[in-house]
């Protein structure tokens, strides 16, 4: 393989230096993608030891505070209004106060970070957006990292939950640009964008990654990862999902992928985005312990820990507090949310 095509990935550059690189291109990341998996992992292992701490993992809890009525037709989405053949309860916005008492409950579990989702295709000023700032704000008293997912918005929404203290906002990019309209046609990859770098210019954390396993090309992941790698500064938490196909949505018929898809995904997110916290998320529960261990050699540095996220299973609590004792890592009071 030709050494120059894969430049970049040894693990020597530093945070904050200019040995982090902003220009990979899309055969550049395909070619690291495509390394023998041994090889791959030892290198993103590398990286990932160059920037953080391998033996620390943040824990970051899930909570659908709105559930279901979402207008976008999002395939892979079970609350998307449009897949009626979807059996969900549809939910109104949670009061303030029952959010921070579950947040506190992860906290006591052991959750680092909460994370709020509504159903939303974009934030609309009213009560149900003060209810949110609320939950910001009672989230950050409560000495947690906070983040919401809420669709697009506009510059005075990021404003005041920027003011509120938000950490960091959520917004996926699900694939890559050529694949997108396979998966969305109510909004463009351009409004996400527009949405990211709204965030972006008041100083709130970007959180934003996507999904594997949705019929999409290997090229068309390295060209999701290389926008994210080519954004300036990198994310500052990349979500890695596998779908997890759910019955009554167009891509409810998909077979899940190898785990050493996920494995590999993770290594290739990891070298190209060295400071980043990457997230193991949607498609955990599926994996063995053994494969969530080498998803943590591979460089994933954050669980979303909690049985379910938004509106799909995921990892037990029990099966997490073996999982971290296994590799180390001590775990609080396991009761659950």
């Amino acid at each position: 393989m030709d050494s120059g095509i894969v430049r970049g990935y040894e693990g020597t550059s530093k945070a904050g230096s200019q040995d982090i690189r902003l220009d990979w291109t899309v055969e550049e990341i395909l070619a690291v993608h495509r390394l023998p998996l041994l090889e791959l992992v030892g290198r993103a292992n590398a990286v990932h030891r160059e920037h953080h701490d391998p033996n620390k993992v943040q824990k970051a809890s899930l909570l659908s505070i709105k559930t279901g009525g979402c207008p976008e037709n999002c395939a892979y989405c079970p609350q998307s209004a449009h897949h009626r053949e979807v059996d969900l309860t549809k939910d109104r916005l949670m009061d303030p106060a029952k959010v921070i008492g579950l947040a506190a409950k992860a906290k006591a579990a052991g959750a680092e970070r909460f994370c709020m989702g509504a159903a939303w295709r974009e934030v609309r000023d009213g009560k149900d957006f003060d209810a949110v700032v609320q939950m910001v704000e009672g989230v950050r008293d409560l000495g947690m990292e906070a983040c919401v997912t809420l669709g697009m918005l506009k510059p005075h929404h990021a404003a005041r939950l920027a003011a509120a203290g938000l950490t960091a906002y959520n917004h996926n990019l699900d694939t890559g640009p050529e694949f997108y309209r396979e998966i969305i046609t109510t909004r463009t990859y351009e409004d996400r964008l527009e949405t990211l770098a709204t965030v972006r210019s008041y100083g709130i954390d970007l959180c934003c990654g996507g999904i594997i396993g949705m019929g999409e090309s290997l090229r068309d992941r390295a060209s999701m990862l290389h926008v994210l790698s080519t954004m300036n500064p990198h994310p500052e938490s990349v979500p890695i999902n596998a779908l997890v196909p759910v019955e009554g949505t167009p891509l409810g018929h998909r077979t899940p992928i190898d785990p050493l898809e996920l494995v590999r995904m993770v290594a290739t997110a990891r070298i190209v985005m060295p400071t980043s916290t990457v997230r193991l998320s949607a498609g955990r529960s599926s994996l063995n312990r053994e494969a969530q261990i080498l998803c943590l050699i591979a460089g994933a540095n954050s669980v979303f820990y909690g049985d379910k996220l938004l509106t799909t299973p995921n990892a037990e609590l029990g099966e997490d507090a073996a999982l971290f004792g296994a590799i180390g890592a001590e775990v609080q009071d396991t009761a659950s949310i």
